[in-house]
């Protein structure tokens, strides 16, 4: 093999393992990356969706909420208390510090997607607009893993990214 020839294969082969979480979303302070959706077994009203919330402002920002044509948009929280791991939603919304990134991901903060009018299948795209107190509406595109799929690498400190709370 030639140094060119084994140069495009390693370029090529680097290309294909680029995580599926490249893409990123933006609207004024607001970066969302690392978005995706857990598979739904057939049948399944509910789904989660997953991400990282990137806010480079001054000034917090609130998650409020979304819209899709595929399912009802809720921001939700998952917690333990007393040992029991409760699921709810957030109704105020979830804020977003100033300078600060809240991931959102299996066992904590996620997007829920209720009354599913299709499964979300493993391979496929789904689309969400998320609403933001300040920055608006984002445009995101959730690529869908596998049902037991855990997303991207965890952040230090875990689904709240190492906040106090």
């Amino acid at each position: 093999m030639t140094r060119f020839s084994a140069l495009a294969l390693a370029l090529a082969l680097a290309g294909a393992a680029t995580p599926a979480f490249a893409q990123q979303f933006k609207a004024g302070d607001i970066v969302i990356d690392k978005a995706w959706a857990r598979a739904t077994p057939k049948g399944a009203d509910v789904g989660g969706g997953y991400m990282v919330v990137h806010n480079n402002g001054a000034t917090p920002d609130t998650l409020t909420g979304g819209t899709a044509d595929f399912a009802t948009v809720e921001i939700h929280e998952m917690k333990s208390e007393g040992g029991v791991m409760k699921m709810a939603e957030l109704k105020n919304g979830l804020n977003i510090p100033a300078h600060g990134t809240i991931r959102l991901a299996p066992g904590g903060y996620h997007v829920m997607f209720t009354h599913l009018t299709k499964p979300l299948v493993k391979g496929e795209k789904v689309s969400a607009t998320l609403t933001f107190e300040h920055a608006g509406a984002i445009a995101v595109e959730f690529p869908v893993q596998g049902v037991g799929a855990a997303g991207a690498a965890p952040m230090k400190g875990g689904a709240m990214g190492g906040m106090k709370m």
